[in-house]
């Protein structure tokens, strides 16, 4: 008898075991939740006015020349980072609808060289614009996955986004600044579409999804002004490399 009640026992436990369903069972959820971490690198794919290699004068004062000859105009990349939450609504076992609402922290460059040293900045051939950004980003994206294997599934991810700048405000105003200390802003709204891939991880009770991303702005993003920083920008798109991780 007591044989028997052992064999029966862990016949129940070795069913049960590899049974188990890992991740929490969320694969059987419709709607599920979680928060993420993002590291983005960025940096904006400018387009040159036509005279923009020209000296800026200033209007203010005579025309008087303030800048030298621009000899290049270029965006490296920076860095920042995101935290935020997940909205998950699965539409069927292949198909979800994502939203991931991040508040992003990310600073744009953009580098000035001058054929001589600035007029008012006689040290420095290279001038550097940083242009602040604290982002509310509200995307709403298709995730299409993957059968799942063991605790393993592929996925990638279409969509778009719209971005609110909360940094456009009083951290830059110039109004009051000289020209040649004005400074490049961006426009408080725009809108990006944007394209990932990425794996879901199953875990004991949770999922944890590493996802690379890739955006573009739609269109322009920068407030374009009367200053030596902003008259020779024609256009500067956005394009933002994202690494996320996912935990639900």
């Amino acid at each position: 008898m007591k044989q028997t009640l052992l064999i029966a026992f862990f016949s129940v436990f070795f069913f049960t075991t590899k049974a188990q369903n890992w991740g929490g069972g969320i694969d059987q959820e419709d709607f599920n939740w979680g928060f993420t971490f993002q590291y983005i690198t960025s940096e904006y794919k400018l387009t040159k006015a036509a005279n923009w290699r020209e000296v800026f004068l200033d209007y203010e004062n005579n025309n008087k020349p303030i800048t030298d000859p621009l000899n290049s105009i270029s965006s490296p990349m920076s860095t920042g980072f995101g935290i935020g939450f997940v909205i998950n609504r699965k539409i069927n076992k292949n198909l979800d609808l994502r939203s991931t609402p991040t508040l992003v922290f990310d600073d744009r460059l953009v580098n000035y060289v001058y054929q001589q040293p600035a007029v008012n900045n006689t040290e420095f051939s290279d001038i550097q614009q940083k242009v602040a950004a604290t982002m509310v980003d509200l995307p709403l994206a298709i995730k299409l996955k993957s059968e799942r294997r063991r605790d393993f599934r592929a996925y990638v991810l279409l969509g778009a986004k719209y971005s609110m700048d909360l940094a456009s405000g009083k951290k830059t105003d110039d109004a009051n600044n000289a020209l040649i200390r004005k400074v490049l802003k961006n426009k408080r709204n725009y809108a990006s579409y944007e394209a990932g891939i990425g794996f879901d991880l199953y875990f004991e009770y949770f999922k944890m999804s590493p996802e690379i991303k890739i955006s573009h702005s739609f269109t322009d993003v920068i407030k374009h002004e009367n200053h030596p920083f902003s008259t020779p920008i024609e256009k500067a798109i956005l394009r933002n490399f994202t690494f996320s991780l996912f935990f639900e």
